[in-house]
């Protein structure tokens, strides 16, 4: 079975919580603080794989969670890190953030990873606070939670040529005849419900022809599941439009595909296009090939093909026609390692060292409750231990540093109000 949407759950591991504690030995007196840090959680990438072709593999399992890292130790010692998570996805996978639309990661390079969703980082135990001023701190950090996400991936096949035209054209036919893949044909429209793969030899070059399940007027808004199947047609070099000879007006399905093809997007109009008239076993397909000949060249076709996928007249004209495109056309984009797109998420935080965004806002939800958002101070509360005293007045520290406490009182905030930040009710207090 051939799935190429899919939607999952992924989080990163949770940071290790940092610890409070003081050395114990014998004739060390004033051991000091040796509390050790938290280890990192783990990191959550999409790999794409060649060995993988579908997404079918997601509608069976849909949570993905990379692990957690350890807490830290006595003895200055830090906790392990938590193990990263990767997941293997077919080339030509795109991820985008279901909830932004965000595009994440285009995943069109064999082995290429994306990272997805960052662990958080380990909270600090009470040696690092250690200083001239405060020899024996009582406060740590707790981890930093993983971030998560859904994601909602897309395939897009990477072939090297895309058959394209409309219902019962004879695509499936011509994959058939020129490869060795077998798809579903029948006498009737929307015979193929899914594309299908072929690898063709021509010489000594191999091809890969993607057989595209017809489309049809509207296909760029979605008719006749338009937008399943257009998408696969984008990472596509060459496109052959197979025209139907036994159409009533294969000049007008020739002029309503390609108009498809501009409106779901531009770039797919100016790929290089090998026009080709089917069914040429039939004497009335035969007898009017001179006439769409005539008609394709008015509007502009060079050198159209007349073939019979159903008996292979003119196949091998076409197959070497494709053959010599190709090799004029740059790389396919699987063999563009170094053009590869990975988007990492635009929330996730940066490395260490890099200056975080510390801005806020001030919202008062009624008379007497404020709301302050920030990711860094939200943050900022979810690695407080507030059971530590030391913690707190250092979280109180952070507000005056940050402006919010001077930014409230601004806004009129009275003792007694309620104060919300993150998951967190605070009290007002002068």
């Amino acid at each position: 079975m051939f799935l190429d949407e899919a939607r999952i759950y992924v989080k990163a591991g949770d940071g290790g919580d940092g610890i409070v504690t003081f050395r114990r030995e014998a004739h060390v007196p004033r051991g000091g603080p040796d509390g050790g840090n938290g280890g990192k959680g783990g990191d959550v990438y999409l790999a794409a794989d060649p060995q993988i072709n579908t997404l079918i593999f997601f509608s069976q399992r849909v949570h993905f969670r990379a692990a957690n890292g350890q807490s830290g130790r006595g003895k200055n010692q830090t906790g392990a890190q938590g193990e990263d998570l990767l997941i293997r996805v077919p080339v030509g996978t795109v991820a985008y953030d279901e909830a932004t639309g965000e595009a994440l990661a285009d995943l069109a390079a064999r082995e290429q990873r994306a990272l997805i969703a960052r662990g958080g980082r380990g909270g600090r135990g009470n040696r690092a606070f250690r200083s001239s001023t405060n020899q024996a701190p009582r406060l740590a950090e707790n981890g930093e939670p993983g971030e998560e996400r859904w994601l909602r991936l897309e395939l897009k096949l990477l072939a090297d040529v895309g058959v394209v035209g409309v219902p019962n054209a004879g695509k499936s036919t011509l994959l058939a005849r020129i490869s060795a893949a077998r798809p579903k044909i029948a006498d009737y429209p929307f015979t193929t419900l899914e594309p299908n793969l072929g690898v063709v030899v021509v010489d000594d070059r191999d091809m890969v022809w993607a057989d595209i399940p017809g489309l049809i007027e509207g296909a760029h808004a979605g008719a006749g599941l338009g937008h399943k199947f257009l998408r696969h047609i984008e990472r596509t070099a060459v496109l052959v439009h197979l025209l139907n000879g036994l159409s009533p007006d294969p000049l007008g399905d020739y002029a309503a595909i390609n108009q498809e093809l501009e409106l779901f997007n531009p770039a797919l109009a100016e790929k290089p296009q090998i026009v080709v008239f089917n069914k040429l076993d039939l004497p009335d397909v035969r007898a009017a090939w001179p006439t769409i000949a005539s008609g394709l060249a008015a509007a502009g076709v060079v050198e159209p093909l007349a073939i019979s996928a159903a008996t292979g007249e003119g196949v091998e004209v076409l197959l070497r026609r494709a053959a010599a495109l190709l090799a004029e056309l740059p790389p396919p984009l699987a063999e563009r390692q170094d053009e590869a797109t990975a988007f990492p998420p635009k929330s996730a935080p940066g490395p260490a060292g890099e200056v975080e965004d510390k801005s806020f806002a001030i919202i008062r939800d009624t008379d007497a409750t404020w709301r302050v958002r920030g990711r860094y101070i939200e943050r900022i509360v979810v690695m407080t231990k507030w059971e530590y005293y030391d913690a707190v007045m250092r979280f109180q520290r952070i507000l005056e540093a940050l402006g919010i406490t001077e930014a409230l009182r601004a806004n009129g905030v009275k003792r007694g109000d309620t104060v919300r930040i993150g998951d967190k009710e605070l009290e007002w207090s002068d």
